[in-house]
C-alpha cells in the first residue's frame, strides 16, 4: 500500500507537510485595515494585566504614572486562547526582527516602579 493510500481509520495520520504545502499554494486574501482617526493616535501604556479563564483572555492595557497608586486603563481587549497565542507568537516574530535591526532589548535594567517613587 502506498503511503497516501493508508486508511485514516488504522490511525496514521496524513503527513502535517502534505497540508501544508496545499495551504501554501493557495493565494492568501488581502486584508485591508481601517483605523478611526481616534483610533489612529494611539495610547501610550506602560502597563497590561492579564486574566483568563478556559475560553478567553482579557487584557487590559493602561497606564501608571509614578506617584499615584491607581492605573488607568485604556483598552480592554478579550480574545480566545487560540488568538492570544497568535498574538504571543506575532509579538516574538516582530521583536526578532526589532532585535535583528536595532539590538537586543535589555530588561535586565527595567525595574517596576511602587507607586511612591518620584518618578526621575
Amino acid at each position: 500500500m502506498r503511503r497516501r493510500d493508508r486508511p485514516e481509520a488504522a490511525g496514521i495520520s496524513p503527513s502535517p507537510l502534505r497540508y501544508r504545502r496545499r495551504m501554501d499554494e493557495q493565494q492568501q486574501p488581502t486584508i485591508r485595515i481601517t483605523l478611526d482617526d481616534s483610533v489612529a493616535q494611539g495610547e501610550y501604556i506602560n502597563f497590561a494585566n492579564i486574566i483568563h479563564s478556559p475560553s478567553e483572555f482579557v487584557i487590559d492595557l493602561g497606564r501608571i504614572v509614578p506617584g499615584r497608586a491607581d492605573v488607568k486603563i485604556y483598552s480592554r481587549v478579550i480574545m480566545t486562547p487560540l488568538h492570544a497565542k497568535q498574538l504571543l507568537e506575532a509579538l516574538a516574530q516582530n521583536i526578532s526582527i526589532f532585535e535583528q535591526k536595532f539590538g537586543e532589548i535589555r530588561a535586565d535594567g527595567a525595574s517596576v516602579f511602587s507607586s511612591n517613587e518620584p518618578s526621575n
